[in-house]
């Protein structure tokens, strides 16, 4: 067979322009793939629901990657332990209810049995905006993360949608979209300083319903509701990851 790549360049486009196509009207965005995000979307797309995640960045695992210190290994309890279990991935015991797992494993892991699950990704890409309409909101307004580096005007596409998830991070980007623009939203009052087991509970607690169609998990979840960081402590994450699909879930189904 002759390779020809100008067939090459078109079945790229093609596919990608697929994904992007029945991306556009979706049960729920999650916004940002990092562990609670690609871990709400692995349970929404096995569910049989359509979900597209949103990543800025080229790859997705958010902190993950890095462990604590660019040591890769990270951290779980019991729970957590149970999560990485159902992906797959291989855990070790360190004693007195501590489990280790590899930093790197668990990154690329949760990001391939979620995008088998039918969990689809576009990378590159980031929110901007949000459609609100009557109080509620109904989808996200999207571009090229290029675009906000260069510093280019350039007109961004929409993506409707039922419910979205504020999976950014520390940043609580989503949500920062609104503070301020849209009336009784609650604030985003900053993670406080780190306290790992007050802010593994926190994590999961505060994993919820913040505005009419927009949940926050994660480390979004603790930097709305000022709760502190914990560190290479990844089983909040994952929990968070879970509990939001579990909601999210519910009221489809309702």
């Amino acid at each position: 067979m002759v390779l020809d790549e100008g067939k090459i360049s078109l079945a790229i486009l093609e596919r990608f322009f697929e994904k992007v196509r029945e991306g556009l009207e979706v049960d729920v965005v999650v916004v940002g793939g990092g562990p609670s995000g690609m871990v709400a979307g692995y349970y929404l797309a096995r569910g049989g629901f359509k979900v597209v995640l949103l990543e800025r960045r080229l790859s997705l695992g958010g902190g993950i990657w890095g462990g604590g210190m660019m040591f890769n290994e990270i951290v779980v309890q019991e729970k957590g332990k149970e999560v990485l279990e159902e992906f797959g991935i291989r855990v070790k015991p360190f004693g007195d209810g501590y489990f280790t797992a590899d930093a790197v494993e668990v990154a690329s892991g949760l990001c391939f049995k979620a995008v088998q699950a039918g969990l689809k990704v576009l990378n590159l890409m980031e929110v901007e905006d949000l459609v609100v309409k009557e109080g509620r909101v109904c989808g996200v307004v999207v571009n090229w993360s290029a675009v906000r580096i260069s510093g280019l005007h350039v007109d961004p596409l929409a993506i409707k949608t039922s419910y979205v998830v504020d999976a950014t991070g520390h940043g609580a980007e989503v949500v920062k979209v609104l503070e301020g623009r849209v009336p009784s939203l609650i604030e985003v009052h900053k993670e406080a300083p780190l306290w790992a087991e007050k802010g593994e509970e926190a994590v999961v607690e505060n994993t919820r319903e913040v505005y009419p169609g927009l949940f926050v998990a994660g480390m979004a979840a603790n930097a709305v509701f000022g709760s502190p960081r914990m560190g290479p402590v990844f089983g909040g994450m994952l929990l968070s990851g879970k509990k939001v699909a579990e909601l999210i879930s519910r009221r489809l189904k309702g």
